[in-house]
């Protein structure tokens, strides 16, 4: 009885998660070498398997 709502709210944190990422890759797009190396903690603090791109 309690599982969809657990999983509605598993697959809503996911997307969050997904779209804040998402975000995040365009910002390091465009930013410089200090607040790049930010940027990239914040990702992997976030999401630590996600491949960051290399400029």
């Amino acid at each position: 009885m309690g599982y969809q709502v657990r999983r509605r709210h598993e697959l809503l944190r996911r997307r969050h998660r997904r779209t804040k990422i998402e975000k995040l890759k365009k910002k390091l797009a465009a930013a410089a070498k200090p607040e790049r190396e930010k940027l990239i903690a914040k990702i992997h603090r976030i999401s630590p398997f996600e491949p960051v791109p290399e400029k």
